[in-house]
């Protein structure tokens, strides 16, 4: 009997352990650290395998997509290949074409993503992201259909533009994103909170339940990844970046200048700490979280989005992160060129 249930353990820690270590699409173990006790309380929650009993509520207007929702949408997967595609390499030493082979439709791969030198604490935080970010891009793509990944400048050279142009003189060094995890964190403060303006934005542009609730769910884990991101930062607020001896605070504060600059649609963008009338309730300086007068998320559109990622100000002029321009319907029409080749007005 004792053998009997020796044998049965081991069986279940053998299958525990298999379950840990379920690849990736493209082959790549899911998590190595993952420990041996998977079937957590919530996962065994299930009502006993069972399908859930559970129906959503019934929408008011019973159309999951409209055609004009197709447009808005799709133009944030620009965004979210480049947070996929900074997130794997900084986390993995890979993107997109290599973890999920496919998703990015053809597109052409980032320039200059590389590995970044992650310490302990912050490198399981990105992996989560990263993997985030491919399940985000899925679910645009299965909602409204997709668009190519447009070619996506991640290089260090690039971000070294943002910060001096933030700063309005050259970084000595310049500023290189994957030498350790503090410049790979304010290398993150650059981008995702993008997103969260996009979506606020978007919100009031579409009417399909389908499309709202993808927007409502994209919109709250976007907002999570940012709060942890300027939660990490805060930490250190006060601390020198080396070696340049200016604080996390002046960087984050100097980075939403620069967006508030080129989105050129006044104050959306805080860093830090603020001045006490931009503080919540006009009542405290610390700003972990962005947000107006009503601590609201700001909403942005996706002209000014796009003369903040061109760098340029202008969202007829490319540059940045996208040298030859955003895709989709939206942002070629601002360019006056056509869609690309593996895009159509109803794909």
């Amino acid at each position: 009997m004792a053998s009997y249930a020796s044998a049965s353990f081991l069986l279940l820690l053998l299958l525990q352990l298999w379950s840990c270590s379920e690849a990736l699409p493209g082959g790549h173990p899911v998590d190595p650290t993952c420990p041996p006790e998977c079937s957590s309380v919530v996962a065994m929650s299930s009502n006993h395998g069972k399908p859930p009993s559970c129906q959503p509520q019934a929408p008011h207007i019973p159309v999951a997509v409209f055609p004009y929702d197709v447009d808005p949408v799709q133009f944030a997967l620009n965004l979210e290949y480049n947070e996929a595609e900074f997130f794997l390499h900084g986390a993995y030493g890979q993107g997109l074409d290599q973890i999920a082979p496919g998703m990015a439709m053809g597109g052409p791969p980032p320039v200059g993503a590389r590995k970044a030198n992650l310490d302990e604490k912050t490198l399981p935080v990105i992996k989560e992201f990263a993997l985030q970010e491919v399940g985000h891009i899925r679910a645009i793509k299965r909602t409204v259909g997709g668009i190519p990944r447009p070619r996506i400048d991640l290089s260090a050279d690039n971000f070294a533009r943002v910060m001096d142009q933030a700063f309005g003189y050259r970084l000595n060094p310049p500023f290189d994103p994957y030498a350790n995890s503090l410049n790979f964190l304010l290398a993150c403060y650059v981008i995702p909170y993008l997103g969260i303006n996009g979506y606020v934005g978007t919100n009031p542009m579409i009417d399909g339940y389908k499309t709202k609730e993808l927007v409502a769910g994209l919109l709250g884990v976007e907002a999570g990844q940012d709060a942890v991101f300027r939660a990490l930062l805060f930490e250190r607020r006060g601390e020198a970046v080396p070696p340049y001896n200016i604080t996390v605070a002046e960087f984050t504060d100097r980075v939403s200048a620069l967006r508030n600059r080129l989105g050129r649609c006044g104050v959306k963008d805080e860093g830090l700490t603020v001045p006490r009338e931009l503080g919540a309730e006009g009542a405290i300086c610390t700003n972990v979280l962005s947000a107006d007068r009503d601590s609201l998320s700001y909403a942005r559109t996706p002209a000014q989005l796009l003369g903040i990622l061109y760098l340029t100000g202008d969202e007829r002029k490319p540059g940045g992160f996208y040298p030859e321009g955003a895709n989709g319907k939206i942002a070629r029409s601002f360019l006056g060129k056509p869609l690309g080749a593996n895009e159509s007005p109803t794909n």
